[in-house]
């Protein structure tokens, strides 16, 4: 899968050191990735939940950060819409971001 963008993803861990690990987890595996659906995502990810509008929340570090992303499988393709902490999380529409 092409991730865009990693800079959302660094200027996050620049500002919350402590996901750094995760988040650059998430963004090897995810790279590495040839989902071609949401029931091959799920095997990697069973905690992920699957929005409307192709996106998918990923809970990353315990939970503690909530990543969105929107994928489009046919072009093997994962947009960055939303890195936050949970309780930013909470102050959002996810199936708008």
């Amino acid at each position: 899968m092409r991730i865009i963008s990693k800079k959302i993803l660094r200027d996050f861990w620049g500002l919350h050191s402590g996901c750094e690990q995760a988040l650059k987890s998430w963004y090897l595996e995810t790279s590495q990735a040839n989902w071609k659906n949401f029931n091959e995502l799920k095997i990697e990810y069973p905690n992920a939940s699957i929005l409307k509008d192709n996106r998918v929340v990923f809970n990353i570090k315990g939970n503690s950060y909530r990543l969105i992303v929107k994928i489009n499988f046919d072009f093997q393709m994962v947009w960055v819409r939303f890195i936050g902490t949970h309780s930013e999380y909470d102050k959002i529409d996810a199936t708008k971001i």
